[in-house]
């Protein structure tokens, strides 16, 4: 007979049963906030913002791992780029792997055919996606008088894949299938309204951690499957703001993420905690603390990407870059239209076609415009060049 300490409900409660006020009230201003994030912008635009927060999540992601990575170094990985020395390299190759799996996330949720985020095959999908190309080495998981090789997608299996993971001690390798099976079960979106998808948000990031089911890289899956979580709960926005950075920065300390996590992991205490093994009250505590994360997030982000202020933020961009004055006026074109043919640049500067031309040049020479083709329309583009300057604190620790 299975120890219960070995049986699925071991991750109860895997919801709430009541619902306080204040977690109501959160839900509410968090739904309406993401549906403000970046409602002015083109959607053009809007997309190559996308981008950059992708960009951003991946960053914060690493840093979570205590993985430094650079967002020049993104972008170079990006390009294709990849430093000489393996280490760096390695990290690139990591951050460009996470980039393209929410990527992924992104364009399947655009066309509909985003699957239910929690379940079995989805985490297997973006457990191999993340892990399909990384070189052997990182593959390769050692310590604790162990060394074996992870098989990309697997979830633990075989004795010596069980983990401590500090105190708390997963479920052993041979109950993670029922477990993840249990875990499917309990956070399955379709039937759930609204409000109970943005709950389930929160706790399924906890559950899947404390299951632990893969060998590595267990909290990237998780982050990877809370933003997809957002999106099917209605809270994504367009892509425009990422759970990474809160969870990396906390609301007061960066050692916030660690500490809740742990602190969830907390045993019932006592009659008046719930009927799980788990502590409601310490469940609660975590919602409570990952939603205020996320509004903080999107409300940090609506400020950066309100319209008004981008729009001056690329009027000084013009000014320290000392291009034309008249540059400004194809960026703010652009800004309001999404793109603009590059036929328009005499126009909308006043100058002559030569010289309205050498200022479109200068613009797409500074990554700030771009296009899918060379002579096709010109769009907003956000370089790393341009980032601290248009999006100050947007990558504070680097």
């Amino acid at each position: 007979m299975t120890k219960r300490f070995d049986s699925p409900s071991r991750i109860e409660p895997c919801l709430l049963e009541t619902l306080p006020v204040a977690l109501t009230d959160l839900i509410a201003s968090l739904t309406a906030a993401s549906e403000r994030l970046g409602h002015r912008l083109h959607p053009q635009t809007t997309s190559n913002l996308a981008d950059l927060v992708r960009v951003m999540n991946c960053y914060y992601s690493n840093l979570i791992e205590g993985h430094n990575t650079k967002p020049r170094d993104i972008e170079r990985a990006l390009a294709n780029d990849l430093d000489g020395e393996e280490p760096r390299r390695n990290l690139q190759v990591e951050a460009r792997a996470h980039i393209y799996v929410q990527r992924m996330i992104d364009h399947r949720y655009a066309q509909g055919s985003l699957p239910e985020p929690a379940s079995v095959d989805f985490l297997h999908e973006l457990h191999c996606a993340f892990y399909d190309e990384v070189p052997e080495a990182m593959l390769l998981i050692e310590g604790a008088g162990r060394r074996f090789r992870m098989e990309p997608g697997a979830f633990r299996s075989e004795p010596h894949h069980d983990v401590a993971v500090g105190r708390h001690i997963p479920p052993s390798s041979d109950r993670v299938e029922a477990f993840m099976r249990y875990f499917e079960q309990r956070y399955r979106l379709e039937p759930m309204g609204k409000g109970g998808r943005i709950l389930a948000m929160a706790t399924a990031h906890h559950r899947l951690n404390y299951i632990h089911p893969f060998p590595d890289g267990n909290g990237r899956v998780s982050r990877l499957m809370s933003h997809a979580m957002g999106l099917s709960a209605g809270i994504g926005a367009s892509g425009l703001w990422s759970v990474s950075r809160g969870l990396a920065r906390g609301l007061t300390s960066r050692q916030e993420y660690k500490q809740m996590m742990d602190y969830a992991d907390m045993p019932r205490q006592g009659d008046l905690d719930g009927r799980g093994n788990l502590s409601q009250k310490a469940l609660m505590a975590f919602i409570t603390w990952f939603l205020e994360v996320c509004l903080d997030q999107v409300s940090f982000m609506a400020q950066l990407f309100e319209f008004d202020h981008l729009a001056g933020r690329l009027k000084h961009y013009v000014e320290r870059q000392s291009l034309k004055p008249q540059a400004f006026h194809i960026l703010e074109r652009v800004l309001l239209q999404g793109e603009m043919p590059r036929g328009e640049a005499e126009r909308i500067t006043g100058l002559k076609e030569r010289s309205a031309r050498v200022v479109l040049a200068s613009l797409i020479e500074q990554g700030i415009l771009g296009s899918e083709t060379p002579k096709g329309q010109v769009s907003l583009r956000f370089p790393s060049d341009a980032v601290e300057l248009l999006f100050p604190r947007l990558f504070a620790e680097s």
